[in-house]
């Protein structure tokens, strides 16, 4: 494979990851939130959210694997793993795998679900709040296509959907925590037919 191939597809990757893994981040907020997606039961949102999540993770091996195999930047695996240590952009790099470690302790917890409980669970997957920041700053470092024009608006619409989707979110945190033992009885008993 030509590194004019390679570098493309590091590219194409890159710039698809950011797509994925921000529809990941809005469906587990909207998941968080209880919210459906028109046109699908509740359990379809989270059924989609991991789908994408295994989605996303895959173009993200693929990222990694075209960065890796390129010749044109020295890359090794170990600079994959351990961030700061590349000669090639030790900062911006260093930070993607800053992104790719939180992300593999999700996914590791993911698939162990069942063994690690449903506490481990969930404080491990807080990590994925904090991976997405650390991947865009690794893209906007580091990416080659930050000066052109889609490239620009792809990012502040992910960062514009995120920062929304986030801010729903906390709003829903302090509403609820407003609510009293006596509303939330009181909501309940409304509720019923």
């Amino acid at each position: 494979m030509s590194d004019e191939i390679l570098w493309y597809a590091n590219r194409a990757t890159g710039a698809v990851c950011l797509v994925l893994f921000t529809v990941v981040v809005l469906l587990g907020i909207a998941v968080r939130l209880r919210a459906r997606i028109p046109g699908l039961p509740r359990f379809g949102t989270v059924s989609l959210h991991r789908t994408l999540s295994l989605s996303a993770t895959a173009f993200l091996v693929l990222h990694i694997a075209a960065a890796v195999v390129d010749d044109y930047v020295d890359i090794s695996l170990v600079d994959t793993f351990i961030p700061f240590v590349s000669d090639y952009q030790p900062l911006w790099l260093g930070l993607g795998t800053v992104a790719l470690d939180l992300m593999l302790g999700v996914l590791i917890t993911s698939l162990l679900r069942a063994r690690v409980g449903h506490r481990t669970w969930r404080a491990v997957h807080w990590l994925a709040y904090a991976s997405w920041p650390f991947a865009l700053v690794h893209g906007i470092g580091i990416g080659t296509d930050n000066g052109t024009a889609w490239m620009l608006w792809l990012t502040v619409a992910c960062v514009a959907a995120v920062l929304a989707a986030f801010a729903l979110r906390a709003a829903h945190a302090v509403r609820d925590s407003r609510r009293t033992p006596a509303t939330l009885l009181r909501t309940a008993e409304g509720a019923r037919p």
